[in-house]
Parts: C-alpha cells; sequence; structure tokens
C-alpha cells in the first residue's frame, strides 16, 4: 500500500511540474523608479529599465536650432506641470529626431527645476496597438511620462493607427495628465501616399476618406521638420565631434575628407557626419568618449 502511495506522489509531482513548464512565466513587476528610461515590452506588460541610454549631448545636434529650442520648451513645460502638446518629428533621415528626443530628455533631467525625473518610455512601432494598456498602467503613477516611437509609420492594410488616434485624444478617458506622446517618422501624415490615394478612388465621399487617414498627424499638436542640411551645416557637425572627442587632424584635411566622405555616400545628414567621426576616430587610433 505505501510503495502504491509513493509511486502515485512521484507521478504526481511529475505531473505538476510538467504543467508549471507549461504555464507563462509571472509577469515581472515595474519599479519606476530605478531608472529615468524604459522600454515598454507589450507581450508581458512592463516596463524594462534601461541603465545606459544610448544618446549624444545635446550641444552636438547641429543644423536644428529652432525645432531643438522648440521641442525642449514643450518638454520642460510638460515637466513642469504644466500644459504641452504631442509632437511629431518628420522630415530627412539621419538628421537627428530621435537623437534630440533623448538628448532633450536628459537635459530636462539635468536641470535642478523638477521635483521628480521625468521618464523616458519607448514603445515599439508594432506594440502601437497595446498603447491603452500602457496608458492604464502610467496614469496612477507619481512621474510623468514621455512615450517615445521611433520611425512611426504605417502601411497598407494596418489598423493599429486608429489605436494610436484613440489613445492620443479620441478615447472616453482621453490622455492621461502626466503622459505626452512623441513620435519620429519620415513622412509627415505617417501614412503612404498611394494608400491615402486609394482610399479617396474607393470611397463614397473621397474627400471623407482623406480626412480619415490625414486626422492622425492633426493629433500632434506640434509637426516639427527637419529637412537635409547644407554643406556648412554638416561640416559644423563634423566640428563639433572633432571637438568633442579630442581628435587631432589638420583642418584642411578634415574639411577634404569629410567632403569626399559625403560623396561616397551621396547624402549629407547629422548621421553620415557621425559615421565618418567614428571613421577618423578607428584611422586615429582614438576611443571616443561615452
Amino acid at each position: 500500500m505505501t510503495d502504491s502511495l509513493d509511486a502515485l506522489n512521484k507521478k504526481l509531482d511529475r505531473l505538476i511540474e510538467a504543467v508549471s513548464r507549461l504555464a507563462p512565466p509571472p509577469v515581472p513587476e515595474t519599479d519606476l523608479g530605478v531608472a529615468d528610461c524604459f522600454v515598454w515590452q507589450a507581450d508581458p506588460g512592463f516596463l524594462e529599465p534601461v541603465r545606459k541610454v544610448n544618446r549624444v549631448d545635446i550641444g552636438l545636434i547641429r543644423g536644428v536650432d529652432r525645432v531643438r529650442d522648440i521641442l525642449l520648451d514643450n518638454t520642460e513645460r510638460f515637466a513642469s506641470g504644466y500644459a504641452a502638446n504631442n509632437v511629431l518629428l518628420w522630415g530627412a533621415r539621419g538628421m537627428g529626431k530621435s537623437s534630440l528626443v533623448k538628448a532633450v530628455h536628459a537635459t530636462v533631467n539635468a536641470s535642478d527645476k523638477l521635483d521628480r525625473l521625468l521618464k523616458l518610455i519607448e514603445i515599439h512601432r508594432e506594440d502601437i496597438d497595446t498603447l491603452p494598456k500602457l496608458m492604464a498602467l502610467l496614469k496612477a503613477a507619481p512621474y510623468r511620462f514621455i512615450l517615445f516611437c521611433d520611425d512611426l509609420s504605417f502601411d497598407h492594410d494596418d489598423t493599429s493607427y486608429k489605436s494610436l488616434k484613440a489613445a492620443l485624444e479620441g478615447g472616453v478617458e482621453g490622455r492621461p495628465a502626466n503622459v505626452i506622446f512623441y513620435a519620429t517618422s519620415n513622412r509627415r501624415h505617417l501614412l503612404p501616399r498611394d494608400m491615402i490615394d486609394n482610399e479617396r478612388s474607393t470611397a463614397i465621399n473621397p474627400s471623407e476618406a482623406v480626412e480619415e487617414k490625414v486626422s492622425l498627424s492633426d493629433r500632434f499638436g506640434l509637426w516639427l521638420g527637419f529637412h537635409k542640411c547644407s554643406q556648412d551645416e554638416y561640416l559644423d557637425m563634423i566640428d563639433g565631434y572633432v571637438r568633442y572627442h579630442d581628435l587631432a587632424i589638420d583642418p584642411e584635411q578634415l574639411r577634404a575628407e569629410a567632403l569626399e566622405w559625403a560623396t561616397t555616400r551621396g547624402s549629407r545628414s547629422g548621421r553620415v557626419a557621425w559615421q565618418f567621426t567614428q571613421d577618423l576616430a578607428g584611422r586615429l587610433g582614438k576611443p571616443l568618449k561615452d
């Protein structure tokens, strides 16, 4: 009898162990006090802290002075508890849209005006439809949050933009007072033009179809445009990087090599300037500052 009970208990233990392996792992608890930057992990539904943020000093972002000042002012007002707008940073590739968001966040937190640090939360493009879940998590927290989505755009047959519209302004609850949304995109209207044109051609009322698509961008109170830089602006970016990282090189040689680099890349931008600086530092055998 005892042997039978022991055998049964062993089988039950194995069954419990097998069922435990099938069960989903527990959702990690989110501690908003451990960092000032997080990444939203939508599937388990928690905020993963980022200990070291990949960003540059705001003084190294050149050629976008006006939009930099507008974004900084909007962010400072929001962090201080005043009214502020959702922001769409759109335009030319590699001109520092996402870098500016992260740099402004760091600049605001470095001031001594805030009682609590402003939190930056990155949400991936494919997780946009989970925005209501994330906002429900944040609205009761004793912090203020920038929700940041890099390279936001929508393709054909993608309806998740409707979740974004509702989360930003159109839902019953509206956007929580302690949350603001910043997004970067190469498109001002976030949707491909042919998608809008197709809606126009198939709709009973074409103008209403276009309004439905374009109204997404209207949820952003600020549109900050980034345009291709001039040669002088490009060289100014490189000069800033070279001085910051203490790279010793003859100015005329630096200018010639920088222009040749831009020519081979077929474009001038902040990204191209940074890539040249990395190449230059490698050739000089010099480490770059963190």
